[in-house]
């Protein structure tokens, strides 16, 4: 067997009216179409993804995402072009979302390129481009934290 991608990702929104309005802008931006919008979910479908939020359970409602806690570390969508990484960076800045690091470099794969940044819950977001093959091009090895056990925060 061998997977086709990944279906979907929800998230439980500590403050789900505040996500759903910061949702609604960036996933239609990112070329996800909305498919659910309910007093209680919010869910978009695009680019052979689909990603969602859900209301909390009343006894979780007004909590944060703790990064390093047990659970999702974040959450990445691929671009298709490097230029996409940084016209989403701009328009992130436009939204007024917190940019955790600008459109960078890293070693994590060859030519890896993007911007990490946190939805309105504290949940950490990432938009990412890899030229070619990335990792399964000839002799490419995974870097960066993720190569020294470094990658944390």
């Amino acid at each position: 067997m061998e997977i086709n991608g990944v279906a979907h990702t929800f998230i439980t929104a500590g403050n789900f009216a505040t996500a759903r309005a910061f949702y609604r802008q960036l996933l239609p931006f990112l070329g996800l179409a909305v498919v659910a919008d309910s007093e209680n979910t919010f869910y978009c479908v695009g680019g052979r993804t689909g990603f969602g939020i859900h209301a909390p359970a009343p006894e979780y409602a007004g909590q944060r995402f703790r990064q390093g806690s047990v659970g999702l570390h974040h959450h990445c969508f691929r671009a298709r072009e490097r230029g996409d990484v940084d016209e989403v960076h701009d328009f992130l800045v436009k939204l007024g979302a917190k940019i955790i690091h600008g459109p960078r470099e890293d070693g994590f794969a060859p030519g890896y390129y993007s911007v990490l940044f946190e939805d309105p819950d504290g949940t950490r977001l990432e938009i990412n481009h890899v030229p070619g093959k990335g990792l399964f091009a000839p002799g490419a090895q995974i870097g960066g934290g993720y190569a020294d056990g470094t990658q944390n925060g």
